[in-house]
Formats: structure tokens, C-alpha cells, sequence
């Protein structure tokens, strides 16, 4: 089976769709990535690519082809520009370059923006090809609690964009189980939806505990919360910092570690001078994945936070499949979803998305509890891992999709699986 799979972010650029391609080839598929140039997170092209972009060529087997885009930058306006240039040129000039190519079936990766779905549609059409669609985020829901549209009529016309993209596809991979409904909203009842969760990359699973990393050393006593990922505005960073800041002078022992880049680090560098907390709150910057498991080990709990909006409700936070499946204990100021998970497992303390008194309390009481308290915690936080978001398991039921939606279908039937 030759695979096309279509994501505006691809490796370089941390995102599990990698190992998805990879896997895909281990299995003995052919697979053909069309994406851009990298510049996920910081806004600009990688400087690797820019020395060599034929270095980039290939991952784990697969082909992969880039067409022209204007980088992320910094600012909405630029950020627009950044997904209609590679909905555009892929639409375009990806078209042009994988024109000879026979493709079986064509995977859609949208963790966001929707846009991508766009040069979906084109190559479906172009190669008669049946499409999935892989929904890690919703529009025009999410674009409304970011604040980045704001009018009625700008959210229907992304409405209306989003309509058409989902009614031309063959199947729809929802990323939580409270996303279907609001998908069949746009996507009609006709439509073929299922529900296709994250996993953990590979590395975070089933490996021995790696040691502590060295960045994370600190005095002995003192209680290290971590937030690893995306800074943006959907994790609530001002929740965050208003927790850390009713700690840190009751409890100094406690401090909040944040691993990661993204459009609020600016804004939350500024507001750790203007609250002084740089004593309790440190931000370590970025690092590669590989080095993820050694953070998670020194963490005393792992932090997961989402905004208080109805549509981050509905969503299971990227980040959390990995820190399951690293046996930590976590601490989660979000709604919904992902902490009925953590609630109902025992995987972790939960507070309402936004209550940063509640966060404060929930890493106090955390701090408290006994080392093998956390640690039983962790243990059930793999096997939720295990039983819901296994990777193994779950990529091998995505390959029986896409062989099912690549067989020829009789005449007049659906190719639908």
C-alpha cells in the first residue's frame, strides 16, 4: 500500500506523526510525506534545513517532499499567512510534484490548523484516492477560545471552510471521544467518524528509568512540578503562574519547572520578573524529545493545563498520553475529558480548568503525600496507558483502516471502512 500522508509539521518538528510514518514503513508500506519547510515552534526555518535541505529528504524510509511557506513568525496576522501559504502551495505545487505518483490512500494529519485539510481534498480528488482525516484539534471552536477570531461572521466562514473539508473525506479520526458529536455537527450523519487517540512516543514506554536529568538538580526536600510542551495560550500559563505565586512563600520547597517554546514565553518571562517568582519558576527552554524521559524521572508530578473553554473540555491534552505512560504522578488543572480519566484511575490530582487556587492546593497535598503514595499513583497512570493509548495497539488499528479503505470497492459501493 502506498500511503500519502499530508501534515503541515513533519521532522524535523517534534510531532507523533513521525513515528506514525515510521511505523508505516516498518510494517512494509510505502509512504510519501508532503510537507513544508520546518519552523515549528520558534517561527523561522530551521537553521539545519536552511544549510541543507537535502538532508530532509527522507525519514525512516519514506520520501518526503516540501513545498515553499511562509514561516510562523510571530503575530496572528503572520500566523494566517503561515497556514493559507502551505494550504496553497501544497494544494499547488505539491500537486504538481507528486503527479505521477499512483497513491493507495491519503492520511491527513491535523493536530491544527484545519487548512491542512485543504490540499487533502485536492490530492483526493486528483488522485482518486480515499482520504482520512486525523482531528487533533477543532475549528472554528478552538480559533474562538484562543480569542484569534472573534467575530460571528469570521467563525461561520471558517465554519463553512471546515464543512467542506470534512464532507470530503472517507473517514474521520477523532482524537477524543467527546470530539464526534461536534464533528457530525459539520461533517453530517452520513459520515464516517471513529475515535483515534495519541499514544506516547516509544521512548517514554516500556523502557527501563532512565536517570534523573542533571538540569532538574536541586536541594534536598524540595518538590519539582514539571510542564512539558507547547507555551501557548490554550495552556493557561496565567492559571499557572497565580498557583506558583500562592506557594512561594508558604511553601519555597516547591518549584515549577517548564520545559518547552511558544507564543506566550515572552509574556511569561516578563510576568515571572513583574511577580518575582524566578526563585520558584524556572523555564529551561526546549529540548529534544530523547530527552524527555530523564526530565519526567526528576519530576516529582508532571503539569498538565488547558484554558476554561467548552472546546478544550472535549479534549484529551496531547502531553498526557507521555506522562502516563512515564509512570509519574500528575497534577491537572483542566476540565473535561482528560480529568475524568485522571479522576476515575486515580492517576493524579485534578482541579476545574482556570482554578489556580485549586492547582495550588492540588500540588500542596500532592507534596504531601507519602513517596509511595505518588509512585501508586504513577503505576495506575501506565496501566491507563496501557489499556487506552498503547501505541502498538493502536497504529495497528489505524493499518487495518487504511488497507480497508485502499481495497477496491465494488461498483457503486462505498469505499468507507
Amino acid at each position: 500500500m502506498h500511503v500519502l500522508v499530508i501534515s503541515q509539521y513533519f521532522w524535523p518538528e517534534n510531532f507523533r506523526i513521525n513515528d506514525l510514518v515510521a511505523d508505516l514503513v516498518q510494517k512494509g508500506h510505502q509512504v510519501t510525506v508532503l510537507t513544508g519547510k520546518p519552523n515549528y515552534p520558534e517561527g523561522r526555518v530551521f537553521e539545519a534545513y536552511r544549510r541543507a535541505p537535502a538532508d530532509f529528504a527522507s525519514y525512516a524510509g519514506a520520501c518526503v517532499v516540501r513545498v515553499p511557506m511562509l514561516a510562523r513568525g510571530r503575530g496572528a496576522v503572520r500566523l494566517v499567512l503561515n497556514y493559507f501559504s502551505f494550504a496553497l502551495s501544497a494544494s499547488l505545487w505539491g500537486a504538481w510534484r507528486l503527479r505521477k505518483q499512483r497513491v493507495d490512500a491519503i492520511l491527513v494529519h491535523e493536530p491544527s490548523p484545519v487548512t491542512v485539510g485543504i490540499p487533502g481534498a485536492v490530492l483526493r480528488w486528483c488522485k482518486r484516492a480515499p482520504m482520512a482525516f486525523w482531528v487533533l484539534d477543532l475549528w472554528p471552536e478552538t480559533l474562538k477560545a484562543v480569542g484569534i477570531v472573534r467575530s460571528d461572521w469570521g467563525l461561520w466562514l471558517v465554519g463553512q471552510m471546515v464543512r467542506w473539508i470534512y464532507r470530503r473525506c472517507d473517514l474521520i479520526l477523532a482524537q477524543s471521544k467527546s470530539f464526534i458529536p461536534q464533528i457530525r455537527r459539520y461533517a453530517g450523519d452520513s459520515a464516517r467518524i471513529a475515535y483515534f487517540p495519541s499514544w506516547a512516543e516509544s521512548l517514554f514506554a516500556g523502557n527501563a528509568a532512565p536517570r534523573p536529568a542533571e538540569e532538574l538538580a536541586s536541594a534536598p526536600g524540595s518538590f519539582t512540578v514539571l510542564f512539558a510542551g507547547n507555551m501557548g495560550e490554550a495552556q493557561d500559563f496565567p492559571g499557572i503562574l497565580a498557583a506558583a505565586e500562592y506557594l512561594k512563600d508558604s511553601q519555597p520547597h516547591i518549584r515549577w519547572v517548564v520545559l518547552g517554546d511558544g507564543r506566550v514565553k515572552p509574556w511569561v518571562e516578563e510576568a515571572i520578573a513583574a511577580r518575582k517568582l524566578a526563585s520558584c519558576v524556572q523555564l529551561l527552554g526546549r529540548f529534544p524529545v530523547e530527552r524527555m524521559p530523564s526530565f519526567f524521572q526528576g519530576a516529582d508530578a508532571l503539569l498538565v493545563s488547558l484554558k476554561k473553554e467548552p472546546i478544550f473540555a472535549m479534549t484529551i491534552p496531547g502531553k498526557l498520553q507521555s506522562y502516563l505512560a512515564a509512570g509519574r504522578p500528575i497534577v491537572a488543572m483542566l476540565d473535561g475529558e482528560g480529568a475524568d480519566l485522571l479522576d476515575t484511575h486515580r492517576a493524579g490530582l485534578t482541579c476545574s480548568a482556570g482554578d489556580a487556587r485549586g492547582l495550588a492546593d492540588a500540588v500542596l497535598r500532592l507534596s504531601m503525600l507519602a513517596d509511595a503514595s505518588r509512585a501508586e499513583m504513577g503505576r495506575r497512570g501506565m496501566a491507563l496507558y496501557e489499556q487506552e493509548f498503547e501505541r502498538s495497539m493502536l497504529l495497528r488499528r489505524l493499518e487495518a483502516w487504511l488497507l480497508r479503505m485502499a481495497e477496491p470497492a465494488p461498483r457503486g459501493a462505498s469505499r468507507r471502512p
